[in-house]
């Protein structure tokens, strides 16, 4: 193989990054060539990494037993561009290398991994994940076979050949629209992020699999200043997504949205405080849904008994017209993923179907703890970590009702338009959100915005008291979010419908 050290590596490609920002860089050639034309086996043509020598790893790392052992290697090439007032402020590129290794006896995992790509280190790393077993020695398949799998995110070109000239027109347009927009406009932080990352999974039962990840956004923060006062909103979009994605249109909504969401903040009031219905609007709201009740299907938490849910497959959880499903397989979305982080196809699952609990989100840890099939949804932050039971795309599909159905049903409400910095206890599944965006309801309409509010609640009582859904299913259009769990951080995507949740607390204002 190529003994290429991460030192030597990252002192070339940070060369590279370097002069990327004033010219174009001649990369790779596998760097450069159309994503759907790539043949498998980038690991090899730019690492080394042959399958004598996974064999080599796999078998040192299953050298005291264990019920099996991965590889995950990781190539990661991440840029970030800011403008402040019009002004570049921020550019840089970072660039990630490393294998970890791990070795699973029953539910305990050992781990270890590396950033020098030597055979030395990749051993010493293996020998390492191998400790949590103390048995015969575990002998790895003798041959690998490629994984076949669908491409829900390809690209008419790589991120990484794409010059910071064709970047910057981007920013500096979203810059300028934000001030055209209003006179109040005082400030303005506009950026592009991409990243491109190179996985390849290699187990001891034999599959390989790689794949290429994409992930992008554009945003635009916005200061605003009437009367002396200030407030501060902003938008992003992206997802999985080719730079081809970022047009005129792309760019102007991202504008109009941070702008329309900081001026309305001047005319918000308090929201009263209580018990009361609240209308949770579609698209971005779908957080709760992620936080609250999505992490209580995981199956890492209900194989420990931790989850309200560990008990509850196969009974009624939410009313027959509510179905919950977690999808790696919705195109350009920033949970999609064509293979997860174990070399299981993307796929989807149906975690609620009609109202019933069906199915958690499995790893192949849990998956041999509940005798079914890995649903595709182990994931890790990168190299460095550990695979968890992590959700992808989750959604709540579209009801009957129509929006203003949903709002007629309100007497006196608040309709949630954006939540942000929630916490949530997971087993429990008690939560609390702040609504950055909001409105009330008065006798069957939305009236007057609302701000400095908390809403809070129980994530499988909010499932149950869920009376009506809308046909207007949306899913959030962002590109910055990651969901964290035990220390770890995977980009994650959700969507739902207008929703009516007929009672949540709401802390705002004594009346």
């Amino acid at each position: 193989m190529k003994n290429i050290s991460r030192r030597s590596f990252l002192k070339t490609a940070a060369s590279a990054a370097t002069v990327s920002i004033a010219a174009p860089v001649v990369l790779p050639r596998s760097w450069v060539a159309l994503a759907g034309a790539e043949k498998p086996g980038y690991f090899e043509r730019e690492f080394g990494i042959t399958d004598s020598l996974c064999q080599k790893v796999l078998a040192e790392a299953l050298s005291k037993g264990g019920d099996f052992a991965d590889l995950y290697f990781e190539h990661t090439i991440s840029n970030s561009l800011s403008l402040e007032d019009g002004k570049v402020n921020r550019a840089y590129s970072d660039v990630s290398l490393g294998v970890g290794i791990r070795t699973v006896k029953d539910d305990q995992v050992g781990y270890g991994f590396t950033q020098e790509m030597t055979v030395e280190s990749m051993l010493n790393a293996a020998s390492t994940a191998a400790t949590i077993a103390s048995a015969k020695a575990t002998k790895p398949a003798g041959k690998f076979e490629w994984l076949k799998t669908k491409n829900y995110y390809p690209l008419q070109k790589l991120l990484t050949s794409v010059p910071l000239e064709s970047k910057l027109p981007l920013v500096q347009t979203a810059n300028d629209k934000c001030f055209a927009l209003s006179s109040q406009v005082v400030k303005v932080n506009a950026g592009f992020y991409d990243q491109q990352k190179r996985i390849l999974v290699v187990t001891s039962d034999g599959i390989k699999a790689e794949d290429l990840q994409p992930r992008n956004y554009l945003y635009a923060s916005v200061t605003a200043e009437k009367d002396g006062r200030r407030e501060r909103a902003g938008w992003n979009i992206g997802g999985r997504r080719d730079f081809s994605f970022y047009t005129q249109a792309t760019v102007d909504e991202i504008a109009k949205m941070a702008v329309d969401r900081t001026l309305v903040l001047f005319e918000a009031v308090q929201a009263p405080a209580g018990e009361m219905p609240v209308v949770l609007g579609p698209g971005v709201t779908a957080v709760l849904l992620h936080e609250a009740i999505g992490h209580g299907m995981e199956a890492d938490f209900n194989r420990k008994k931790l989850s309200t849910y560990s008990t509850m497959i196969g009974r009624q959880v939410a009313e027959p017209f509510v179905t919950i499903i977690d999808d790696g397989t919705m195109p350009n979305y920033l949970g999609s993923i064509n293979v997860d982080d174990e070399g299981t196809p993307g796929q989807k699952t149906v975690l609620v179907d009609k109202g019933i609990l069906t199915s958690y989100m499995y790893d192949k840890i849990s998956a041999r703890h509940y005798k079914v099939k890995s649903s595709g949804n182990g994931r890790r932050e990168s190299y460095q970590h550990y695979v968890q039971p992590r959700m992808r795309n989750t959604i709540m599909l579209a009801g009957p009702a129509t929006p203003k159905d949903v709002i007629q049903n309100v007497t006196k409400g608040i309709y949630v338009q954006d939540v942000s910095n929630g916490q949530v206890k997971i087993g429990e599944g008690d939560f609390a959100f702040y609504v950055s965006q909001g409105k009330m309801i008065e006798n069957g309409k939305i009236t007057a915005p609302i701000k400095d509010m908390n809403i809070m609640g129980n994530g499988p009582k909010m499932l149950q008291n869920i009376t009506m859904l809308a046909s207007d299913f949306e899913m959030n259009q962002g590109g910055s979010g990651a969901c964290g769990k035990g220390g770890q951080a995977v980009p994650c995507g959700f969507g739902q419908p207008t929703c009516l949740v007929k009672s949540m607390t709401v802390g705002g204002v004594k009346r």
